[in-house]
């Protein structure tokens, strides 16, 4: 866009204060110029008197929704020409189809990142101006990507059922193994069915781990915060992967300086349980693995850390992106294992409020995870 050039305007109708606050953000630093609406009746009347180029819309609004605004927005003049994004918390294959059938031009998830939003935009303003010129290939283009869109959202439900129905036999597994565990056979039988339980656990926390990421697309991944105990909660972690550090010889060591948070107990647990099962695949034998708890800045601080390999200063924010894995050039390991658990680290953090980042051990990698106290 060049300065002399009439800035390109969007309308961004959207019943969230903060939300608005985003967009318009987000867009007046890329030289656009940007409407607000705070409710689908007041869009439709901000549409009529600023003729945007794009419009942003939010689907779950008090008043009429924002499926009924579009199909509103298509009545007035321009309105069927002009491209309509639709923002929305849910991600399922019903509301995708309802934003096809109101008129929606494109679909984005929230939470969105700025990066995210600017290529939407940006695309689908492109798309319009093909749409003018040559209406068969972009009437073409758009069917494929709504094609890829739905069958995506059809595998995340799919995804969702299989692992829903995998938790049972899982559950019952475990029943047997800790039957076999206390049973009064052998040592060597007693011990495997430990061994049993912890690769149970271990299958568990990856079922439970895409669940949740799951729900994190959808936006229903919400904390039950209540103040927890962080010295029970560490010594529960180190408990139930205690028995995979002694078959490597790696010590456990826990260094809680503080002791209540106020948290999902059940998440909390996970994400430490995550972080420590990938700090013990790094670690060297015979050495120490660590987890802290303290008071910091921006909240209860937690870390867990190994003095392994490390990871590249290139790859610590890519790292708790999901399938993303650091592999060793000489070994079939890798820091992220099958690239869901930190990945999950980070939304459940996040969805607490909190963040999660990795540094330098020195040697190794600490990865630690601050979330605000608020009780």
């Amino acid at each position: 866009m060049s300065p002399t050039s009439t800035p390109i305007k969007i309308l961004v109708i959207d019943d969230q204060e903060q939300n608005r606050a985003f967009a318009r953000a987000t867009l007046e630093d890329e030289g656009y110029e940007v409407v607000l609406a705070a409710s689908g009746e007041e869009g439709i009347d901000r549409f009529q008197d600023h003729a945007p180029d794009c419009v942003l819309l939010d689907v779950r609004m008090p008043g009429i929704d924002g499926f009924a605004t579009c199909a509103r927005i298509r009545e007035l003049p321009h309105g069927a020409e002009t491209p309509v994004v639709f923002l929305t918390a849910q991600r399922d294959l019903d509301t995708f189809d309802s934003a096809l059938r109101a008129g929606g031009d494109d679909f984005l998830t929230k939470p969105v990142r700025p990066t995210e939003l600017l290529l939407r935009v940006q695309s689908s303003l492109k798309l319009r101006r093909a749409y003018v010129s040559n209406r068969e290939y972009v009437d073409l283009l758009r069917q494929q990507r709504d094609d890829l869109m739905r069958l995506q959202l059809q595998k995340e439900r799919l995804m969702g059922f299989v692992v829903h129905d995998l938790k049972n036999p899982v559950s019952n597994i475990d029943l047997q193994a800790q039957l076999l565990a206390r049973d009064r056979l052998s040592a060597d039988a007693r011990e495997a069915g430990a061994h049993i339980r912890e690769e149970v656990r271990s299958l568990m926390r990856l079922l439970l781990n895409l669940l949740d990421l799951s729900k994190s697309e959808e936006g229903r991944l919400v904390p039950a915060r209540a103040v927890i105990d962080l010295s029970a909660l560490v010594r529960e972690v180190c408990d139930a992967l205690g028995g995979r550090a002694k078959a490597r010889e790696i010590s456990l060591r826990q260094v809680v300086e503080t002791t209540s948070l106020a948290a999902d107990r059940d998440l909390l647990r996970r994400v430490l349980e995550n972080l420590l099962e990938n700090a013990l695949r790094h670690a060297p034998l015979n050495s120490v693995v660590t987890v802290t708890a303290r008071s910091g800045p921006g909240g209860i601080e937690l870390g867990v850390a190994d003095a392994g390999e490390g990871v590249p200063l290139a790859l610590r924010e890519a790292i708790f992106d999901r399938f993303v894995q650091v592999d060793k050039p000489e070994q079939a390991t890798n820091r992220s294992g099958r690239g869901l658990g930190l990945a999950f680290c980070r939304i459940a953090v996040e969805a607490h409020g909190g963040r999660i980042w990795v540094e330098d051990a020195q040697p190794g990698a600490q990865f630690l995870l601050s979330i605000p106290n608020g009780d």
